[in-house]
């Protein structure tokens, strides 16, 4: 983990083995995930892999060749709960993809609010080739990002795809030219933590409940977070920031 300021680097260290998720990583990085959950200090969350050729190809399939059927199971569920604690994170994330994101690399760009990457990336849900399904939360957040039919063609091919065609579909946010990529996440999340901090939660948490319910509760949720940036500092401040004709002075309260 690096800081920068007000952001945070979370790196995947396991280039030899293109940044694969094995027990020990996935512990590690859920211990992480939850210092950050506690610490408001951060605004922003990058999450990426070592190197230029893997995001992260997924689940150690080495480890898996030799781990008792019977520890399967708990290893699937570990995973899933990856991807859970990175979406629940109360700071907005972003997925910095360099290179190779199958399976569960997928899977944990899924996860993250918004994803950037490298021309030569390439991203897929590749578990049917393997003749499983993602069973991280991949047969369920594809669809709600780039509609069902798009889900269903990669899923059940279990093809590769481009950065360009997954930014054609919604998928990734921003391509960055080539040897930009970590220029270009930075100009995003900066941009990102540039506003009022307790408003960019408020609204992250507003659209991820909103967007699980019934409009009308929507609409109700997204009221309730309304009024509780109502009361902050960093409010104020933006007013008086706009009258002075000056950037305001953001601290989070």
């Amino acid at each position: 983990m690096r800081r920068d300021g007000d952001l945070v680097w979370v790196t995947l260290e396991r280039p030899e083995v293109m940044n694969c998720l094995s027990f020990p990583t996935l512990r590690r990085f859920r211990t992480l995930l939850e210092e950050l959950a506690s610490d408001l200090s951060v605004r922003c969350v990058l999450i990426t892999g070592r190197g230029e050729k893997a995001f992260c190809a997924g689940a150690d399939l080495k480890e898996r060749r030799t781990m008792p059927t019977e520890r399967v199971p708990e290893f699937v569920r570990n995973i899933r709960s990856l991807m859970d604690d990175v979406e629940a994170l109360p700071q907005p994330t972003i997925a910095v993809v360099g290179g190779f994101a199958f399976g569960g690399g997928t899977e944990l760009l899924l996860a993250c609010d918004l994803r950037v990457a490298a021309p030569h990336a390439q991203i897929g849900l590749t578990e049917t080739s393997l003749a499983i399904i993602p069973g991280a939360g991949g047969t369920q957040r594809l669809p709600r990002l780039v509609g069902k039919s798009r889900a269903k063609d990669l899923i059940l091919t279990g093809r590769r795809i481009t950065a360009a065609e997954a930014e054609a579909m919604g998928l990734v946010n921003r391509l960055a030219p080539e040897g930009q990529l970590e220029a270009t996440a930075l100009e995003l999340a900066e941009a990102i933590a540039a506003n009022g901090p307790v408003a960019v939660r408020a609204a992250k948490a507003a659209i991820d409940k909103g967007c699980e319910c019934p409009l009308e509760e929507g609409l109700s949720f997204e009221a309730d977070c309304y009024e509780k940036v109502l009361p902050t500092e960093d409010r104020l401040e933006a007013l008086a920031a706009f009258a002075e004709k000056r950037k305001p002075r953001f601290q989070g309260r």
